[in-house]
């Protein structure tokens, strides 16, 4: 690669980071708390984003969702049948979002009517990975149709995350899914990782997860109250 090439992608990377600088001050003055979900096509990100919007409003709380993807809008169409807000990014030939469309989709939303905000990324384990989007928390799917082997094939997006969620674990036992060698992998790579095991299907996990995104949110927020005092 060539020293001109490297100079160029690095400055849309150091532009990118600025701008999610900035995106995180404003999304945190909103009271919000940001989750980047990064998974693999087929992963089942959608439905258990889905499933997460649809649980969080029937206990009382206040998520919204951006969802990219390269042409169609039909992750979120099926994601606003959870009743709450949904918009599409979408991003044509680029294979991951970056802080700019994030920033300008957010745009008529008045952001401190939410406590949450989701943001779907394009299905992808390798360019998501450079590009901060303002978030909190970054969470990497994986499901066990993929194998227990994900986080080593691709490591640096696995070492990016702050949390890991496997996907359809209602499958593992037909999979031949090796739960202890997935989690032995994925602490390979991010040590003491939060690892959730899920099912969409049959809703295991979905009650752990979601309490764990409300103690977050909790905790974030008394620390930066705590900041300002």
């Amino acid at each position: 690669m060539s020293t001109r090439v490297l100079e160029i992608r690095k400055g849309v990377l150091n532009k990118n980071d600025e701008l999610a600088r900035a995106l995180r001050e404003r999304l945190h003055a909103a009271g919000l708390l940001t989750l980047n979900l990064v998974s693999s096509p087929g992963a089942g990100k959608t439905r258990f984003l889905e499933l997460t919007l649809r649980t969080m409003r029937e206990r009382g709380l206040r998520p919204v969702a951006l969802v990219g993807d390269l042409a169609t809008d039909n992750d979120a169409t099926r994601l606003a049948q959870s009743g709450a807000p949904v918009r599409q990014i979408t991003t044509h030939s680029r294979c991951h979002l970056e802080a700019e469309m994030v920033a300008g989709h957010l745009d008529g939303w008045n952001l401190s009517e939410y406590e949450y905000l989701f943001i779907e990324n394009v299905g992808n384990l390798v360019c998501p990975a450079s590009y901060d989007l303002g978030e909190d928390v970054r969470v990497a799917l994986l499901s066990v149709t993929e194998g227990e082997d994900k986080p080593l094939k691709y490591p640096t997006l696995f070492n990016s995350a702050d949390i890991a969620v496997i996907t359809k674990i209602d499958l593992a036992e037909a999979c031949e899914f090796d739960r202890a060698a997935a989690h032995r992998n994925l602490q390979s790579i991010r040590p003491g990782i939060r690892i959730f095991e899920t099912s969409a299907k049959t809703g295991a996990g979905l009650a752990e997860w979601i309490d764990f995104l409300i103690r977050e949110r909790a905790a974030r927020r008394g620390a930066a109250s705590r900041v300002e005092a």
